[in-house]
């Protein structure tokens, strides 16, 4: 059966691939190719980030070092396969193209982007699924947001993995 490739150039709105959207690291499975109904989660989901993007952020510093890109992607639409490599959970809005893990350099920008992503929210009388502020065990943090087409619960959570 022949490989499926993913078109990483498609653009889901004006700053944001479907490549960086699906990425995955060289530790997890090959095949992380979303469907067409993915494809417009991601690509509401780019709508909120495009809003984020938007946003006057307080202070250079909290830009990634070397970026130029404001926002960058760890993780967007995961396969069943992927999901289960990283140890996502079996309900993950990752893998419906709902959800994504936002890089931060920090706590400052970590509470700035939640902040920011709530003011949208309340601006657009608009809900989202999920707020996650996430910090691992060694001190790295990241912003889970998610967006369903529908049932979105605005569950807000700080999180230690």
């Amino acid at each position: 059966m022949a490989q499926i490739e993913l078109n990483k150039q498609i653009r889901l709105s004006d700053h944001f691939t479907l490549g960086e959207m699906c990425k995955t690291s060289a530790k997890t499975p090959d095949g992380n190719i979303p469907s067409h109904v993915h494809i417009e989660n991601l690509k509401r989901l780019c709508g909120w980030l495009e809003q984020l993007r938007r946003r006057p952020t307080p202070s250079p510093s909290l830009l990634r070092e070397g970026s130029e890109e404001p926002i960058i992607i760890n993780s967007g639409y995961r396969s069943p396969e992927v999901n289960r490599a990283v140890g996502g959970v079996a309900t993950s809005n990752h893998l419906t193209g709902c959800a994504v893990d936002i890089h931060v350099t920090g706590l400052e920008q970590l509470i700035h982007y939640a902040s920011t992503l709530l003011d949208i929210s309340d601006e657009r009388q608009e809900d989202f699924d999920e707020l996650l502020l996430e910090r691992s065990p060694r001190g790295t943090y990241w912003l889970h947001f998610a967006v369903r087409p529908s049932g979105n619960r605005r569950k807000v959570r700080l999180i230690q993995t």
